[in-house]
């Protein structure tokens, strides 16, 4: 039992031993399997746990903070969320209004993205065109800062020295009024539910040029699995416009699989 690999393991540090004395972030706690539900409810409870080879218990002095695009609430009652995990870590929430009721965030957000990836690209963005940080303030931003990030992200990729424009980053999007662009709830405000959805699922997906998985991949954007999100579009009947013989147009999802 003290082969390299055993003592390897037994030696590794995770997050929360990391963390111990501190504070650990926990970001997107509403995706955790119902296996990994359970561990972290344990670690809360009793401050210990084993480490992955280990022999003994682990205790740790650790402040947790959890965060979620979910509603936990409505995940515990369709069975999706431990109800004793949810209320272990509901001690003191702390609700984030949409990136739209907190517009004067927009400004610090921009300036803080656009340094960050000037940096990350070796570029000086001396400043944002006010013009598009008008534009930018005013739109309605249903992808909350996720959204936010990527704009910004193409418009320094974009950008060829002087004042950060988003004009061209943002290309069409734009083009249609502010509050209703990308803004299912304005556009289908007579329509289903299910008509919003499938409205605001192809917009992401469009902005994402049809990319699913990654960190910049639409169902990172909406908060979803990738499985999860395919399953929708297939319920929704989304999927990538294209041309079958004699010009005829059809929604497919086995017609363009790249990024799926």
């Amino acid at each position: 039992m003290t082969g390299r690999g055993f003592f390897t393991a037994s030696q590794h540090k995770g997050r929360f031993e990391t963390a111990d004395g501190g504070t650990l972030f926990l970001d997107e706690v509403g995706d955790l399997a119902t296996p990994a539900q359970a561990k972290l409810l344990r670690v809360l409870e009793e401050q210990e746990f084993e480490r992955v080879g280990g022999m003994r218990s682990v205790q740790v002095d650790v402040r947790v903070i959890a965060a979620t695009n979910r509603d936990l609430a409505d995940m515990v009652r369709d069975g999706a969320f431990r109800v004793d995990l949810y209320y272990r870590l509901n001690v003191f929430p702390i609700p984030l209004p949409p990136l739209r009721e907190r517009r004067s965030d927009i400004p610090l957000l921009v300036r803080f993205f656009a340094d960050r990836f000037a940096r990350k690209m070796g570029k000086t963005i001396p400043g944002i065109d006010p013009r598009s940080l008008q534009r930018l303030t005013e739109y309605a931003w249903p992808g909350n800062v996720r959204e936010l990030q990527n704009v910004v992200e193409r418009a320094v990729i974009l950008a060829r020295g002087g004042l950060l424009d988003v004009e061209v980053a943002l290309q069409r999007r734009f083009d249609e009024p502010l509050q209703e662009a990308h803004d299912p709830l304005r556009q289908n405000a007579s329509g289903t539910l299910e008509a919003m959805e499938r409205t605001y699922i192809r917009q992401i997906l469009e902005d994402r040029d049809w990319i699913i998985e990654g960190p910049r991949g639409a169902a990172a954007l909406l908060g979803l699995k990738p499985s999860t999100l395919r399953s929708r579009m297939r319920k929704l009947h989304i999927g990538r416009q294209s041309s079958l013989p004699g010009g005829a147009p059809r929604d497919g999802l086995a017609q363009r699989q790249q990024g799926f």
